[in-house]
């Protein structure tokens, strides 16, 4: 008796998998992260109520929860600075509509310089592309109450998904089964998909950031490879100045991760890779139960 009734669960286990999974495969969610919303603020839109949001959480984050900044020095409660008005800003929200995650992209222009300038500086054997096919990824930041477990780092990677192995990708069966608390990297994954978008559109070809190693190599397992252009710098802590080039993303996208770069690019998700994913989810949800 007690070994049908096993079999019953597992069976309504793995059908539940599945209606799941299909929901997220055929319906209005995203497949990778459905628990999210996102909103774009293009430049010159400096009274949009998104971006007072997008500054409050940064106020939260840099000034009250970092001390990077003063908070004194900002009128209600809101962080920004003089880039903001030259900046292409991304904010996510939960479904309840909370903001909870912020990244923007800098482009000031032929006449002024990105903000890595007044802290870092490239090997002098390196070649900056011309600043209309390039921006900085600038002031990201994931709300604290949103992180998983303490260490986190404020953009949201969890120590256990830096401290991989640098071979792991993220892979569609791993990333569906997270729920909408296990969100962390998969948040962060969902802002670098709206910058990308918005980047390829708008012949954006380079980014700059100004990052600690640990997010590059966590943004690597991502998919997202920068490569260091200049030395190590200490700028509220250790930071290095990568580049990545987004031509060469999207190539090594297809060639590595046919599923990321079909959700990347906004294109159907491949038969083969929707039947494979919805079998894996079934037998793993099976075997659990034995």
């Amino acid at each position: 008796m007690t070994s049908i009734t096993q079999r019953t669960e597992s069976r309504k286990t793995g059908n539940g998998v599945l209606r799941r999974l299909y929901k997220r495969l055929t319906g209005r969610r995203d497949i990778l992260v459905p628990y999210f919303n996102f909103q774009r603020v293009l430049k010159g839109e400096m009274e949009s109520a998104v971006l007072k949001e997008i500054f409050r959480l940064r106020y939260e984050v840099y000034c009250l929860e970092r001390n990077f900044l003063d908070e004194n020095i900002f009128d209600g409660e809101m962080e920004s600075d003089e880039f903001d008005d030259c900046s292409i800003h991304f904010a996510a929200y939960t479904l309840s509509d909370e903001i909870i995650g912020t990244v923007r992209l800098v482009q000031p222009g032929v006449e002024r310089a990105f903000p890595f300038a007044s802290h870092c500086a490239a090997f002098p054997e390196f070649i900056h592309p011309h600043p209309d096919q390039a921006a900085e990824i600038s002031r990201l930041v994931v709300r604290k109450t949103f992180r998983r477990r303490r260490g986190d780092s404020m953009e949201g990677i969890s120590q256990d998904f830096m401290e991989r192995g640098k071979t792991e990708k993220i892979q569609p069966r791993s990333a569906m089964q997270r729920d909408k608390r296990g969100n962390s990297p998969l948040l962060l994954l969902g802002l670098y998909r709206e910058m990308f978008r918005h980047s390829r559109q708008n012949g954006i070809r380079y980014w700059y950031a100004a990052m600690e190693r640990s997010l590059a190599r966590s943004l690597d397992k991502m998919g997202f490879r920068f490569v260091p252009v200049g030395p190590q710098v200490d700028y509220y802590g250790p930071v290095t100045l990568f580049m990545a080039d987004l031509e060469e993303l999207n190539e090594r996208l297809y060639r590595e991760n046919k599923f990321l770069a079909a959700w990347f690019n906004d294109e159907p998700i491949p038969f083969w890779i929707v039947a494979k994913t919805m079998a894996s989810n079934f037998l793993e949800a099976r075997s659990k139960k034995k």
